[in-house]
C-alpha cells in the first residue's frame, strides 16, 4: 500500500499560528540578541518563519539532534550529529523544534544546553503532542496541540520525504 498525505492543518492557519508566536516571542524577548537554536533537519522551515515574525534581534544557529533515523517513533536513543558554531553562555536561548511528543530528545537537548549556562533557555514548538509524552518538558510556545497522529509536511518527514509540503498532513495508507 502507498503512503499518501491527507491535509490536516492548511499553510494559512500555520502561517497565521507561526505570526502570532513571534509576537508573542518579542513581547517576552524585547532586548536581544535572542539565539534561536533550530533542531535539524524538521525545524528548519518553522525557523525561517518564525525569525521573520520575532522582531527581536536574533540569531539563528543549528543543531542535529536524532531519535528517529528512518522509524516513525523514537528509538530512545538520542545523539548530536550537528552540535552549534558558537558559545550560548550568558545568552538568551530558544529552542526551536518542528514537533514534540516523547519528550526524549527535548529533555536530553534542554540537559545538554543547561551545561551550557545562558541566560535563559525555553522552547518554542510547532506541534505539541502531549498525550504521547514519555519525559516531562515545559514548552514555553505552542504552536498546535495535535493528536497522536503521524504528520509530515512544513519541514516534517518520513524517512527524508515529504518535507516541501506547505500543508502539514497526516500521512495514512491507502
Amino acid at each position: 500500500m502507498a503512503l499518501v498525505p491527507h491535509v490536516f492543518l492548511t499553510a494559512d492557519q500555520i502561517n497565521q499560528r507561526v505570526r502570532e508566536i513571534g509576537i508573542a516571542i518579542g513581547n517576552d524577548y524585547p532586548e536581544g540578541p535572542l539565539y534561536l537554536i533550530a533542531v535539524l533537519k524538521g525545524a528548519f522551515i518553522f525557523m525561517a518563519d518564525l525569525s521573520r515574525a520575532i522582531q527581536t534581534p536574533s540569531r539563528i544557529e543549528f543543531m542535529g539532534i536524532s531519535s528517529y533515523g528512518a522509524n516513525k517513533s523514537t528509538s530512545g536513543q538520542v545523539k548530536v550529529t550537528k552540535d552549534l558554531d558558537v558559545s550560548i553562555e550568558g545568552h538568551q536561548v530558544l529552542i526551536v523544534e518542528d514537533i514534540v511528543d516523547s519528550g526524549v530528545t527535548l529533555t536530553y537537548l534542554m540537559n545538554l544546553l543547561e551545561q551550557r549556562r545562558p541566560k535563559s533557555l525555553a522552547i518554542a514548538t510547532l506541534l505539541d503532542k502531549p498525550e504521547k509524552r514519555l519525559r516531562p518538558v515545559q514548552v514555553s510556545y505552542v504552536g498546535f496541540q495535535i493528536p497522536d497522529e503521524f504528520v509530515v509536511g512544513y519541514g516534517l518527514d518520513f524517512a527524508e520525504d515529504y518535507r516541501n509540503l506547505s500543508d502539514i498532513c497526516v500521512l495514512a495508507e491507502e
